[in-house]
């Protein structure tokens, strides 16, 4: 990666990790075993057209525009979602900013809404929507505290899962990563673990907080592997897919992991099992081939799984790429289309593509022709005065959505 790149890679609220591990590209995983074959239902899949949802892009900037409360989110990265059993949606961000928005003009002049530059920035935050989608109020932030000095914990992926094996009591599970201080390199935090969040139903009270996987003692964090930022849910499994930090010390990319956990055992270190190329197993191997960062999401349409990055090189600032598998465990084929989302203002970029199949229609269902929703993330790329920017202009700190139509590839 060119030097004024890597230069660029943090602005103090996430972009940092993110663009270093959206610039991946997936190229090809290994071969499945045969309990992971899949039936004559896979067919090769590509984006057939995309439009902006303005719908939801609005109702992100509704809220957080909303001067009613000022300990409510107002910017965010790291977008991930899950649909809740009453209904709602609980939507989850990384580096996130708190307090009041003004409207505009800015100190400067500029037609923009503005925050102060004294506003909180805190490490998570997640944000409630009713079952008509709209945004209703922030839990309290963060919601998942430090677990030690210099360090922080970013959520990513969650699902909702039986307490236990076989219970009718359901709770959320959410995949965080924690992070620790670092030094260049890791100006953005080294790899540390990943860990599990039980929050409870109704409520979204944290329960507990369980680690599943210590890389504190891998001697080379650009080979710390974190799990969690996509799930999928197959046969009684949750499949979790991971990446390790290649792209921070120049490597040509980083590397795709993937593990699988029975159904209400999210939460159990002893139940996790890791695709090692050949089998399950206890400890993480790379998927052979596989060249990613690791915010990307996966997602299961009909007999086949649609993979979203952004593309590889410098169109990774501005363009998503799609692939597509038989198996959670490849092989992955692709690119099979690219698209370039909008972008607020130039000298910004677009990172972390995340599908959101509750909010999606028909994508999953047969012939996997229908809507689905896709939220990325917009930064400022220059760290000088990034987050006096941020403030000045607070859309530019805020998740974006698109509608994608998928199709039978030919």
């Amino acid at each position: 990666m060119p030097e004024d790149v890597r230069a660029r890679q943090r602005t103090g609220t996430g972009l940092g990790l993110l663009l270093t591990l959206v610039l991946g590209a997936v190229l090809l995983t290994a071969l499945p075993d045969g309990n992971d074959r899949e039936g004559g239902g896979c067919t090769p899949r590509r984006i057939a057209s995309w439009s902006a949802d303005q719908g939801l892009t609005s109702e992100f900037a509704r809220y957080g525009d909303d001067a009613t409360r000022t300990d409510d989110w107002t910017g965010g990265d790291g977008t991930h979602s899950v649909r809740l059993p009453d209904g709602r949606g609980l939507w989850l961000f990384s580096d996130t900013y708190l307090g009041r928005v003004h409207g505009p003009p800015n100190p400067v002049g500029e037609s923009y809404a503005w925050r102060d530059g004294t506003a909180p920035l805190v490490r998570n935050s997640a944000v409630v929507m009713d079952g008509r989608d709209r945004l209703r109020r922030t839990l309290p932030a963060p919601l998942f505290a430090d677990p030690a000095p210099n360090q922080w914990r970013w959520p990513v992926a969650a699902r909702v899962e039986p307490r236990s094996p076989g219970s009718s009591r359901k709770v959320v599970r959410v995949l965080l990563w924690v992070r620790t201080a670092g030094t260049s390199p890791w100006i953005y935090g080294m790899p540390t673990a990943t860990e599990v969040a039980t929050l409870s139903l109704p409520s979204l009270r944290v329960e507990s907080v369980v680690k599943v996987l210590d890389q504190s003692l891998v001697a080379d964090p650009s080979r710390r592997v974190l799990f969690g930022t996509t799930l999928v849910e197959k046969d009684g499994w949750t499949y979790v897919f991971g990446g390790d930090d290649g792209r921070a010390v120049n490597r040509p990319a980083s590397s795709a992991y993937v593990a699988r956990v029975p159904e209400g055992r999210l939460g159990e270190p002893s139940a996790w099992r890791y695709w090692s190329g050949s089998g399950w197993g206890p400890r993480p191997r790379p998927l052979h081939g596989a060249e990613v960062g690791s915010a990307f999401s996966v997602v299961p349409v009909d007999g086949t799984y649609l993979l979203f990055t952004m593309a590889a090189g410098t169109a990774g600032l501005t363009t998503v790429t799609s692939y597509w598998a038989c198996s959670p465990t490849g092989p992955w084929h692709g690119p099979t289309k690219n698209f370039s989302p909008a972008l607020p203002t130039a000298g910004v970029a677009a990172y972390n593509p995340q599908a959101h199949p509750a909010l999606s229609s028909g994508a999953t269902g047969a012939g996997g022709d229908g809507r689905l929703v896709l939220s990325y993330d917009v930064n400022w790329l220059d760290t000088t005065g990034a987050s006096a920017s941020i403030n000045a202009n607070v859309s530019l700190y805020r998740p974006r959505f698109v509608s994608v139509r998928l199709t039978r590839a030919g």
